[in-house]
């Protein structure tokens, strides 16, 4: 998903944030944190039932994410490509 089509989903969408909790802290859209290094850890905490766009920084960890959670069974994802850099410069 684009910056754009994230900006007009923002509010019909659950936002999964993989930064680390410094990124967080400093900045966020609210949604749900968790960082990549535990998602593993903690995967049973995100509902497969629900529509998700896992966001970061510029949007190569947030792929990482997308990938390991659709090979987990998740249907429902998807990531913004370019990443909260990629949306706050609209």
């Amino acid at each position: 998903m684009n910056a754009t089509q994230f900006k007009q989903a923002l509010t019909h969408v659950n936002l999964l944030d993989i930064r680390t909790p410094r990124e967080w802290d400093d900045f966020n859209l609210g949604g749900f944190h968790v960082s990549l290094d535990t998602l593993l850890e903690r995967i049973d905490e995100i509902s497969k039932e629900k529509n998700w766009v896992i966001i970061c920084y510029n949007g190569t960890q947030s792929l990482i994410a997308m990938r390991l959670l659709k090979a987990k069974g998740f249907t429902h994802i998807d990531h913004l490509e370019g990443g909260l850099e990629a949306y706050l410069s609209l």
